[in-house]
Parts: C-alpha cells; sequence; structure tokens
C-alpha cells in the first residue's frame, strides 16, 4: 500500500484574518465571483467584513443562506443557488456542518473551495470529504473528494468571541486523533485517504495530543474572557490543523464509529460531534484494552475541559437494550472506522464497551466530587 498523505493548499491563521481574505484568494488566483454558504447568524456577524476585504480587491460575491443541516437535500439546494448566481468559487463560512455543505456544492460543481471556520468545534475545515446526515440529524454517509480546500482561513478574533463550548467541542474531536491514527498504523490498514499513514501523519497526530494536554486549560481560560493568546492560537491550530491532517492522513477506528451509532439515538441530537467522539475515544481504549493509568489520563483530560464521560451526559438517561444494540450495530456497519481495529468486532463487543466506559466515567466523576474535584 502506498503512504499518502493530503492537505489544504493553503492554511492562513491568525487575529482579523478575514480581513484578509480577498487577498489570500488572490494569491491562490481565486478571483472569479465568490458564492459564500453561511447560516443567518454568521452572515449577520461576519458580511460588514466580506464587504471590506472583496470591495477593497473590487470583487463581488453572493451569499447562500445555509439552511442548518449537511443533508442531501440541503446541498442539492446550494448547489441550485450557486449555479443560478453564476459561482465560480465557493466559500464556506460557519461551523462544520456548513463548511461540509460547502465542500459537497464545491465538489458538485467542480469549482475551487475555501473553507472559513468561525467555530473551533471540529477538525472538518481542512479535510478532503463531508459528513452527511439526514434531514432530522442521523449519520448518513462520508462523501470523499478528489482535492482538499484551496484555502482554510481562521480568523481567531471570530474564534475567540463563540460559545466556549464549541472550542471545548473541537477539543474532544482533537483527542481522538492521535488514538485513531496509532491504531490504523499499528494494523497496517488505510487511512481516510485510502493510503498508508506517512511518519508525518504521526507525528502531527501525538503533536495534536501533547498539545491538548499542555496547552487546553490556559487556553479555556482566555476563551472564557474573549482573550486570544499564545495558547488559545495553539489550541485553534490543534483543533483544526493538527486534527484535520491527523485525522485525513492518520486514519480513524472506534472513536469516530461510536460517533456515528450515538446519532441514531434522538435523545444525543442537541450535543455536538466533538462531544460525541469524546465518549467515543473512552470507548475505544477500553475496546482496545489500554493501560488503566491511560484511561485515567484521558478521562481527567475530559474531565477538566469539560468534555462527556458518561452517556448521561450525552442525554442518555437509561439506556435501554434495543438502543444499545442500534448504537453497536450502526458503529459496526459495512465500511464503518471500527473495522481498522486488529481483532474483528462484532455489535456485542462494542455494545459492552460503551457500557463500560460509562461506568468507568460514573466512577471517576463520583470518585472526583468525592474528594471534592
Amino acid at each position: 500500500m502506498l503512504k499518502v498523505f493530503c492537505s489544504p493548499a493553503r492554511y492562513v491563521q491568525g487575529r482579523d484574518a478575514t480581513r484578509e481574505l480577498a487577498q489570500q484568494m488572490r494569491r491562490l488566483g481565486l478571483t472569479r465571483r465568490p458564492s459564500i454558504i453561511a447560516g443567518p447568524r454568521t452572515r449577520h456577524a461576519t458580511e460588514p467584513l466580506w464587504r471590506d476585504t472583496f470591495g477593497a480587491a473590487g470583487m463581488e460575491f453572493e451569499v447562500i443562506a445555509f439552511g442548518g443541516e449537511c443533508s442531501g437535500p440541503e446541498i442539492d439546494r446550494c448547489i441550485a443557488e450557486a449555479k443560478r448566481t453564476g459561482a465560480g468559487c465557493i466559500i464556506g463560512v460557519g461551523g462544520g456542518k456548513a463548511l461540509d455543505t460547502a465542500r459537497a456544492v464545491a465538489d458538485a460543481l467542480d469549482l475551487p473551495v475555501v473553507c472559513c471556520p468561525t467555530i473551533a468545534s471540529s477538525d472538518a475545515p481542512c479535510s478532503a470529504l463531508s459528513v452527511i446526515y439526514t434531514p432530522d440529524g442521523v449519520f448518513a454517509e462520508c462523501r470523499f473528494y478528489r482535492r482538499n480546500p484551496e484555502l482554510v482561513l481562521v480568523d481567531t478574533s471570530l474564534i475567540a468571541r463563540a460559545p466556549v463550548r464549541y472550542l471545548v467541542a473541537g477539543m474532544g474531536d482533537a483527542l481522538a486523533t492521535w488514538f485513531e491514527a496509532d491504531t490504523v498504523h499499528h494494523t497496517h490498514r488505510s487511512n481516510v485517504v485510502g493510503g498508508a499513514s506517512t511518519q508525518a501523519a504521526l507525528a502531527i497526530a501525538r503533536l495534536c495530543y501533547q498539545t491538548l494536554r499542555a496547552d487546553a486549560r490556559e487556553a479555556l481560560a482566555a476563551a472564557r474572557q474573549g482573550a486570544i493568546t499564545p495558547a488559545l492560537e495553539r489550541i485553534i491550530e490543534a483543533n483544526i490543523l493538527l486534527s484535520g491532517l491527523g485525522f485525513e492522513s492518520g486514519g480513524l477506528a472506534v472513536a469516530h464509529a461510536v460517533h456515528n451509532g450515538l446519532t441514531a439515538a434522538p435523545q444525543t441530537h442537541h450535543y455536538l460531534h466533538g462531544e460525541k467522539v469524546a465518549f467515543g475515544t473512552l470507548v475505544q481504549l477500553v475496546l482496545e484494552g489500554r493501560a488503566s493509568e491511560e484511561i485515567a489520563e484521558v478521562m481527567g483530560f475530559c474531565a477538566d475541559v469539560g468534555l462527556p464521560l458518561t452517556l448521561r451526559q450525552l442525554g442518555i438517561e437509561e439506556l435501554s437494550p434495543d438502543q444499545a444494540r442500534l448504537i453497536a450495530e450502526r458503529a459496526v456497519a459495512p465500511g464503518e472506522s471500527s473495522h481498522h481495529e486488529p481483532f474483528e468486532l462484532t455489535w456485542v463487543a462494542v455494545k459492552d464497551a460503551i457500557l463500560a466506559a460509562d461506568a468507568l466515567g460514573r466512577d471517576f466523576l463520583a470518585r472526583r466530587s468525592a474528594a471534592g474535584g
């Protein structure tokens, strides 16, 4: 198997970066009429910046209102709108689902795509794929594209003003990166782009975890004040760039498959992708029989930053046998990343790991509470 590493053509991050969006696009030759896919709140917060940057560059733009869910019908509607406006480039602005929709539209129309996350809630911005859901929020499929975004522009001023929960969720998504890449490497399975892992991908995935452990707490303190500090900049980079490169070129395993399974439970629909992935990481560590010290380290990190350790923290007060089976069967569906594990995986094994991880999480939180932590 050939080793394959992929990445966006250009990554730009920093304070007030949106003001340089048009300039950065010009550097890449992206000067044809852009269509911006963004939800109403994102548009309200950032349209004045778009007018400034594109106005200074003499570029006209159109805005396509994003409906909130990256689903087949929403993608088709946005494709029709982009055709109507004569788009020469697609720009996604907002959270992961808006960016996933933008990539799907750009791929369908064979147009370049620019991703401008306004929250650091997932590692979606740098990737060449979209996670597609049904209109009511259940995971449906992953769509894979021919190329990564031409430009990922990360305005840390916008991210610092966003609710802190999104930053924490991004840490949950990033938390899985090293453990999944490590598993894929040792099992000699393929990464997300169909190749073997490179040393670069593994090093990036490892650095992602190291950065979380070193900077998460300080970054959260800054984010709660809306302040941009070096620690916050590093965590934003870990959530978006390091995790994005690490998961795509390193590979996925059980953690993300459990996330996909959890979307089958309606109680979890109000929880963010990274929150479910964080619990999925704990399930993966239990399923793989990792050392108790390693599991305790991950649980301690999650508890410190506010990531869920139990099913109750994901809205599931009591997991019925039927629902447990539904979640576990979805996690081991054909083609799922759970099959990158070094052993044959059954829904029963995943179900047991979910229950055991939940029990470990409840016990950890109870002991921490009793100790006054």
